[in-house]
């Protein structure tokens, strides 16, 4: 008698709108839209998160018109793709640091398929980026990721989210910080590749025999990973910092 009592239409709506803000938050944030995870298994974890928080969900107006309802559900889906696009910056940052090493390297041209995102990256970028995925887990940001959709889910009603001029502004100024976060990571081994290129410059001045494709690209090659391995700590010291930085932020959209 309990279940039927459910089962009405008030509650229907209440639960097609949570589901529609969980599978945005599954969809679109880091770890959870990893494309490795099979499609049902998203469906699946969306659906369970959506039973376990309806409890602590309610909606004052409930709306019956078709249109309101898409309505909602598209402000749903835009709550989870701005805040999942504010933490994804961080990753990028990473994506583009890689991409940059690896051209030091001369690894440009080794692209591996990134599960991530399904796209083809440079396979330093792709290392720094699981490693980032291992460095969240660390920390529990999968776990804050949760708390954040049961926070939103107690300060923000069901289809209330609206994108305003400051969200934009965050955005634009995160873009700028992804590319100085980039430059910032990949300062050593830009600084390493200017030095190596001076000496190795000066030896074929000194020494013609030198021959800089079968010495200079190993050498560069194993200063790099041994540049790699004294910075990497630090590296993932600064994901982590403005992986949390951008996290506080997503309290100001709900």
């Amino acid at each position: 008698m309990q279940l039927a009592d459910l089962l009405t239409q008030d509650n229907a709506i209440i639960f097609f709108l949570l589901f529609s803000r969980i599978s945005g938050v599954i969809a679109f944030f880091p770890f959870f839209s990893h494309m490795s995870i099979p499609v049902s298994v998203k469906t699946a974890l969306a659906f369970y998160l959506t039973i376990l928080f309806f409890p602590i969900t309610t909606l004052n107006h409930i709306p019956y018109d078709t249109g309101n309802i898409a309505f909602y559900v598209m402000s749903e889906f835009m709550l989870g793709f701005i805040a999942a696009l504010i933490l994804n910056f961080v990753f990028a940052a990473l994506g583009l640091a890689g991409s940059q090493i690896s051209m030091i390297m001369g690894f440009s041209m080794a692209s591996v398929m990134d599960p991530t995102t399904g796209t083809n990256t440079p396979i330093i970028g792709q290392i720094l980026t699981l490693i980032a995925v291992l460095i969240m887990l660390t920390f529990n940001g999968h776990h804050l990721i949760l708390l954040f959709l049961s926070e939103s889910i107690g300060h923000l009603q069901l289809g209330g989210f609206y994108p305003q001029e400051f969200m934009w502004e965050y955005i634009s100024a995160s873009v700028r910080h992804m590319f100085m976060m980039g430059l910032i990571i990949s300062f050593p081994f830009i600084a390493l590749s200017i030095l190596s290129d001076v000496i190795f410059g000066m030896l074929m001045k000194t020494m013609p025999q030198f021959n800089l494709l079968v010495v200079g690209f190993p050498i560069k090659i194993f200063l790099s990973i041994m540049v790699m391995v004294s910075v990497l700590a630090a590296m993932m010291g600064l994901f982590k910092e403005d992986f949390l930085r951008a996290f506080e932020y997503l309290k100001h959209l709900i």
